[in-house]
């Protein structure tokens, strides 16, 4: 899962920095998000994800409230971020990721918590830093159009 994780920092890179700022901005219907916005969201889910990860690992025994995506997306500014710093502050996040991850023991990947309202794993939590992307990896390619290079 490790070299999933770590090969997506180069697919993010080659998906999104060939775009301009202005390009970053269409969107594929009325009411969806711009490709900025859409980066922006990968961003707060991978650092939401991250810390519920770390939060479980860790031990934490009090559940972890749900994210209304929609009105963090809203509520960002996102189209105002220049890609460039988007890209960058995804790549931080997945680097800190990859770091707490590295370092957990079996045990810790197998703990609990709830989080949404929902019990799951470590490990889980993992799986869906990867797939998260990979969901929105296909987006950008189906629904946008972009024809990814990789």
């Amino acid at each position: 899962m490790l070299a999933i994780l770590e090969g997506q920092l180069q697919k993010m890179r080659d998906a999104f920095l060939p775009l301009s700022d202005e390009q970053a901005l269409y969107r594929f219907g009325a009411g969806e998000w711009s490709i900025k916005q859409m980066l922006g969201h990968m961003n707060d889910s991978e650092q939401i994800f991250g810390f519920r990860l770390l939060a479980f690992s860790r031990g934490e025994s009090q559940a972890i409230p749900g994210f209304e995506q929609d009105e963090y997306v809203a509520n960002a500014n996102f189209d105002a971020i220049p890609l460039s710093d988007l890209v960058a502050q995804f790549e931080h996040l997945r680097h800190a990721n990859l770091l707490t991850i590295r370092h957990l023991t079996p045990e810790m990947v197998a703990r609990r918590g709830v989080a949404s309202n929902k019990e799951i794993t470590v490990r889980a939590l993992i799986y869906i830093l990867a797939g998260h992307v990979e969901h929105h990896l296909a987006s950008l390619k189906d629904d946008y159009g972009i024809q990814l290079t990789k």
